[in-house]
């Protein structure tokens, strides 16, 4: 029991120690005596300077150069011993904006102190420092030519093109014994290997000198910063021609024999264009066209073969030609009394005069002999007529309602629209007094 009691003792007794020495700590860190804040300055040497704005410089035949400039910076940060204990260095940025320097020469350009963190900004300067020095030059200027090296290689049965590049000379700038030893710009373009089609890429500037060696670029400052290279990859291939139907009842693809002349065409042009194309379309024809029989001698059209841009024709055919014909088709006149009419306007009458009709029908030979008069209808619309009376010749619709069959021409039906009668109910009989027969003498 005493054992029990002795270490809860010890224990409690530890605990105040740390207590006490955590509020202690606290106290060292963040305030002084009568509370007021305890500060101390901390020194944090060679944080970089980062320079904005240069490229205006460049606007103004200007440069930074490195040497004579301040390009690091010692910072002496006052604040508290718990705010300064949690900086890293990391979370500092100084940064000088190089936009009102206008010309030559050593100059001192202000800079601004700040955090990554917005906690840190109640630190201060121990000191008045908010200046760096910067080293300004002229730009010397000149212009090199760009070439482009090739790697890989383009699938067989494809051409590869002349490259492209988006410019072929640049302007380079900078401090004259940096840009005096240049002697050309390159780009590399990788197309792969077994390319097949088109190749275009953003491509990085590289400098060499007079030997061909390549040149450190961190003093070259190029008006552009990439190059778009283009390498076209070209194809050989051969397209069906074909045409486009545009058919209707009675008329349809399948009752037709045609043909396209030439069948093919060779063409090369660019292997994306050319990569999934199998045919090329020539245009459309209506079949209605043809007319309605058939015949033993082929209609004949003419279409211009006309390429995707970038292609040519490696057959010397400018245009092609369709020849068509039905093959089964049959055109027949069937009698129809089945007319009638449709939206009669209200409080109006109609009478059709039209009591039968001949109708001129054509398709396969089949669809045409199983058409009777029954599978006809012809029928009139009369919603334009509501303020109409008398006899009237009105464009009538014709369907047949069997098989898959034509209409040749157009139908008119003679109707007469009256004003409707109101119905008078009949006036009731007048009742006869009844007459009583004598009796009958038994």
């Amino acid at each position: 029991m005493e054992n029990n009691t002795g270490r809860r003792k010890a224990f409690y007794l530890l605990l105040s120690v740390l207590v006490a020495g955590s509020i202690w700590l606290f106290a060292d860190l963040t305030s002084g005596p009568n509370n007021t804040p305890r500060t101390r300055v901390q020194e944090f040497k060679d944080i970089p300077i980062e320079y904005l704005q240069e490229g205006t410089l460049a606007d103004r035949g200007l440069m930074l150069l490195e040497d004579g400039s301040d390009m690091t910076i010692d910072l002496k940060l006052k604040g508290t011993r718990w705010m300064l204990s949690c900086l890293d260095r990391s979370q500092i940025r100084v940064t000088a904006n190089l936009v009102n320097v206008v010309s030559a020469g050593t100059q001192a350009i202000n800079y601004t102190v700040s955090y990554t963190d917005r906690q840190f900004y109640a630190l201060d300067y121990e000191a008045n420092i908010g200046s760096a020095t910067v080293n300004i030059s002229e730009l010397y200027s000149r212009s090199v030519d760009v070439g482009c090296e090739l790697v890989g290689n383009v699938a067989e049965g494809y051409t590869a093109g002349q490259v492209e590049l988006s410019h072929s000379s640049i302007e380079i700038r900078g401090q004259a014994e940096d840009i005096d030893p240049v002697r050309f710009a390159r780009v590399t373009l990788d197309i792969g290997a077994d390319a097949e089609e088109t190749v275009s890429q953003e491509l990085e500037i590289q400098f060499y000198d007079t030997h061909g060696n390549l040149m450190d670029k961190s003093s070259i400052h190029a008006d552009i910063e990439t190059i778009r290279a283009t390498m076209p990859v070209y194809v050989t291939k051969e397209l069906r021609l074909a045409v486009s139907f545009a058919d209707a009842p009675g008329a349809r693809l399948r009752s037709t024999d045609y043909k396209i002349e030439p069948r093919t065409i060779t063409v090369s042009g660019d292997a994306t264009l050319l990569k999934n194309m199998e045919t090329l379309n020539l245009g459309e024809f209506n079949l209605t066209d043809l007319g309605t029989n058939a015949s033993e001698n082929y209609t004949t059209t003419y279409y211009p073969i006309i390429l995707p841009d970038g292609c040519q024709n490696l057959s010397g055919i400018t245009r092609a030609a369709l020849k068509i014909r039905f093959v089964d088709m049959r055109n027949a006149t069937v009698a129809t009394d089945n007319i009638i009419w449709k939206n009669l306007p209200e409080g109006r009458s109609a009478e059709i005069l039209t009591n039968s009709m001949n109708v001129r029908i054509f398709g396969t030979a089949a669809n045409v002999e199983a058409v009777t008069g029954q599978h006809i209808s012809v029928t009139v619309d009369l919603s334009d007529y509501s303020a109409a009376s008398g006899t009237y010749t009105i464009p009538a619709t014709v369907l047949v309602a069997i098989g898959d069959v034509g209409i040749i021409g157009e139908y008119q039906v003679q109707v007469t629209i009256r004003e409707k009668e109101e119905d008078v109910p009949p006036e009731p009989e007048e009742s006869q007094p009844s007459q009583e027969q004598p009796p009958t003498e038994e």
